[in-house]
């Protein structure tokens, strides 16, 4: 049966979510150590928001000054590979993956290391949000927060994309975790693994009397003198995000002044970006298989709809992740 054209996602400019464009695409070439993927579903990530809008201006040099470099932008992606280059010895046809680093498109062609296999019992759209989003969660609390058994983990945004990760990976690096988020999602960050849960609608955690070895502050909005508050002697705070609303610098504003800050005292802030590190998606695989870690998808549309997606993720408040039906 003869398929329908590909497509693509692209934009040309810089500005709210109707920039995007769905255009028609020929098939790409695959490189000698490359490999070619039908896709099946995409999740979108804050950094994909960016992208699109152009924002923090501070990244502009990067992305391009008056408008995107190149139309294209990256997402995460799960689908089934269907052609291999001649040097690619560890996949062929057929094979499920997941991964990052290729267009948002139906087809995409990118390095064989790029992508993992996704476990056999979780779907596609599964695969997707788990690739960004988890491998974020698990260089923080495994790499940079160096999270041991017992240790006391609090969760400052646990009901996003990387926040839903962190209280499942940080509850199997054997941590007694505290999760904060909105009356809403209170029952969802119980049913990951959450041994406490702090609703910031009624309840400050910077005043609860309690300490922490590690802080994953993702959604930012308190501080330092603040969380210095509820900071062991020695603890690690993990700054992966932060409030959104200053165009010009983003979240980082936030994260240089906790940096400044923690510079003076005994506590130490960390902040970083996720590395694409293959080892790393086969480790998800392994915890996803296992029913260690499961994605929380929020809502799910379909390609024709790329823009409502993206205006859902950068206006509303995403309880899990948002993923686009590729097919």
């Amino acid at each position: 049966m003869e398929r329908n054209p590909l497509k693509q996602v692209i934009r040309n400019r810089y500005g709210t979510p109707d920039v995007l464009e769905i255009v028609e695409i020929d098939q790409p070439e695959i490189s000698d150590d490359g490999v070619g993927v039908r896709v099946q579903a995409v999740a979108l990530n804050r950094l994909d928001w960016y992208h699109v809008t152009g924002t923090p201006l501070l990244g502009r040099p990067e992305m391009g000054l008056r408008k995107p470099k190149s139309p294209l932008f990256h997402a995460d992606f799960a689908g089934t590979v269907e052609a291999i280059g001649k040097d690619v010895d560890g996949f062929k046809a057929g094979d499920e993956v997941f991964g990052r680093g290729a267009p948002l498109a139906q087809y995409v062609c990118v390095e064989a290391d790029a992508v993992a296999r996704k476990p056999p019992g979780v779907t596609f759209e599964e695969a997707a949000a788990t690739t960004l989003a988890g491998r974020t969660a698990l260089q923080a609390l495994r790499d940079r927060g160096r999270v041991q058994p017992g240790q006391k983990v609090l969760i400052n945004g646990a009901s996003g994309g990387v926040g839903t990760f962190a209280v499942q990976i940080a509850k199997a690096l054997g941590a007694e975790v505290t999760a904060v988020c909105s009356t809403g999602n209170v029952d969802q960050a119980r049913a990951l693994g959450a041994d406490h849960v702090v609703d910031y609608m009624h309840e400050d955690f910077t005043r609860n009397g309690q300490r922490y070895d590690v802080l994953f502050d993702i959604a930012g909005g308190k501080p330092w003198s603040a969380c210095r508050r509820v900071l062991a002697p020695n603890a690690t705070v993990l700054l992966v995000g932060g409030p959104k609303k200053n165009r010009l610098l983003g979240p980082l504003g936030h994260i240089v002044r906790m940096k400044l800050r923690a510079a003076l005292s005994s506590r130490q802030a960390v902040f970083f970006i996720a590395k694409p590190v293959t080892a790393d998606l086969e480790a998800l695989a392994e915890l996803l298989e296992a029913g260690t870690v499961r994605p929380v998808i929020d809502r799910r549309y379909a390609l024709r709809e790329v823009a409502d997606a993206f205006r859902y993720l950068g206006e509303g408040h995403p309880h899990g992740k948002v993923v686009i039906d590729m097919d």
